[in-house]
């Protein structure tokens, strides 16, 4: 794991991996990372929305629940996002096949059942303040 991680931070131990890739593959794998740190800062973003933002909700600590969840779940992306860049340069420069990954999937499967969460509690409020 920690040899995983120290890649992260020493562009030297990349670049001493296989050959030099054409600059566009990287630089594309580059702007793959840039796109999912963004996704990263939005969750968090939105996480810091709902712990400031949301009115109570009808169950008791739902929105502290949600907020934290949402910080998590950006966190847990941006780690994603620097770890999957790494394993593909490496890829690239070995010539190998790219990594596989099922967290796209996963994100998207998060993200949605949390909106259907969320649309849950807001027609329970609805119905519940009548």
């Amino acid at each position: 794991m920690w040899a995983a991680i120290r890649q992260w931070f020493d562009p030297a131990e990349m670049r001493s991996v296989g050959e030099p890739p054409d600059y566009r593959f990287s630089l594309a794998n580059e702007r793959t990372f840039l796109a999912w740190l963004r996704t990263g800062l939005a969750l968090v973003g939105g996480g810091l929305a709902a712990a400031q933002f949301l009115p109570s909700l009808p169950m008791s600590h739902l929105r502290e629940v949600i907020a934290v969840a949402l910080l998590l779940l950006g966190g847990a992306v941006a780690i994603r996002a620097v770890d999957h860049w790494a394993r593909t340069e490496r890829a690239i420069r070995l010539g190998q096949e790219l990594p596989a990954s099922r967290f796209p999937a996963i994100l998207a499967l998060a993200v949605g059942a949390g909106a259907v969460l969320l649309v849950v509690a807001v027609l329970v409020r609805a119905i519940g303040g009548r």
